[in-house]
């Protein structure tokens, strides 16, 4: 499981520095600022916890239980749906699509699922 753990984390680490680069230099270009921190933030948090999964990983080789597998499938959830959602509302943003905005109220479901993360990584540890 913890390698499993370590090659998402790995490929979710270098997607969320690639999207950083684009966000920083070619997305400038094309939406306002306050849309261009929308997608920081699905950046930073992507980023955060892709290294919460490498954690996790580390975690799992002297803890190995299902809180600690199940932290790092609710982080990777996370990630997918906090992040990416505001990357596909940046994404709505720049080719003036609409329609698709209630896909907001996704962010906060992808919010809920880190902090379950947090949680069930601490409840991992304390029950070993």
């Amino acid at each position: 499981m913890h390698k499993t753990f370590l090659i998402i984390a790995s490929l979710l680490a270098a997607l969320g520095v690639a999207l950083g680069a684009f966000g920083a230099h070619g997305l400038k270009k094309i939406v306002p600022p306050e849309t261009v921190n929308t997608f920081q933030t699905g950046v930073q948090y992507q980023m955060y916890h892709a290294f919460a999964l490498f954690i996790v990983a580390i975690v799992y080789e002297r803890f190995a239980n299902a809180y600690v597998s199940n932290a790092g499938w609710f982080f990777f959830s996370g990630i997918i749906l906090f992040s990416g959602s505001l990357y596909v509302l940046t994404l709505l943003k720049a080719t003036n699509k609409v329609g698709l905005s209630g896909i907001g109220a996704i962010t906060p479901i992808g919010g809920l699922l880190f902090i379950t993360g947090w949680v069930l990584l601490l409840l991992g540890i304390l029950r070993k």
